[in-house]
């Protein structure tokens, strides 16, 4: 009995990690043993399996939850394998495919990863220096060498987005942190007003149908952004590319299954049930890269 009421403790306890390699690191003794778990699982994958895939695959199941970074009072790097969003899901994937590709073993690289991705290039984590759209996290991991944005053929690249970012400098009141943090709210105008007004290809529905040039463009494992009519928002919605023998199907943290799912449905269906979803962008990791 004892030993459960430990266990208990020990799983829902927060510890705080703080080295040279990473900024301050709020995370559960469940979290680094997930962290540990999972690259010693990646350690068996033959050299030519898709490491991205593999683990957006390994957590399948793991609970949707909305608004995971926004806990605290003041921003600390957050890692949380127990509950994730959209977000979050594709940088846990893409940080945990960091370190195969690094050949980096350890929970202290895996959050040097995770931190590198979703802060603004040379910045400690603050609320302000959070890659808070994603034009601006493809854009600032573009620019460390993490990533590139798929732009062309044309087809299936057909039509482009203009980039109108506004939500959350006039919403501020839907972002706890932001709503305490009203000093932040300066620094996040001005991430907008960087990526607003940029375009950028995209892929529409109606080009997302299982086609033999579709398929010679996205790739298994590529991050798919899908963009949205919402005014003020570049995207809706995150996942990972996987194909299937009937086409596209996207791995992602589902708000609607309350869950990571390997979406029954293909991709291009999946858009056409949602109306402010016209189509996709695609980024793909570059994930040898070092800073």
């Amino acid at each position: 009995m004892k030993r459960t009421e430990s266990f208990f403790i020990l799983n829902f306890s927060f510890f705080i990690l703080s080295c040279p390699a990473v900024a301050q690191v709020q995370y559960t003794a469940e979290d680094s043993l997930m962290v540990m778990r999972l690259l010693d699982k990646a350690a068996s994958c033959d050299e030519d399996d898709n490491i991205m895939v593999f683990f957006a695959r390994e957590l399948i199941g793991t609970p949707y939850v909305a608004h995971t970074l926004e806990v605290n009072d003041r921003e600390r790097l957050i890692v949380n394998l127990r509950q994730l969003d959209c977000t979050t899901y594709t940088e846990t994937v893409t940080a945990l495919a960091m370190c195969v590709w690094r050949d980096e073993h350890s929970f202290t690289d895996y959050c040097r990863n995770l931190q590198t991705l979703r802060y603004i290039h040379d910045t400690e984590p603050q609320y302000a220096t959070r890659l808070h759209y994603f034009t601006s996290w493809i854009e600032d991991n573009t620019l460390k060498g993490l990533c590139h944005e798929v732009q062309d053929p044309d087809p299936p690249f057909t039509k482009t987005q203009t980039v109108g970012a506004s939500y959350m400098t006039t919403h501020p009141e839907r972002y706890r942190m932001l709503a305490c943090e009203t000093s932040a709210i300066a620094a996040i105008k001005e991430q907008e007003r960087l990526i607003t007004g940029r375009s950028y290809s995209y892929i529409p529905q109606e080009e997302l149908g299982d086609s033999r040039t579709l398929r010679q463009t996205v790739n298994d494992g590529d991050i798919i952004a899908i963009i949205t009519t919402i005014d003020g928002l570049d995207t809706q919605h995150i996942g990972i590319a996987v194909w299937h023998d009937d086409g596209l199907h996207l791995l992602n943290a589902s708000s609607i299954h309350k869950q990571v799912v390997e979406e029954p449905m293909t991709l291009q269906q999946y858009l056409y049930r949602h109306k402010t979803m016209p189509g996709i962008r695609v980024v793909r990791p570059t994930l040898k890269s070092k800073i």
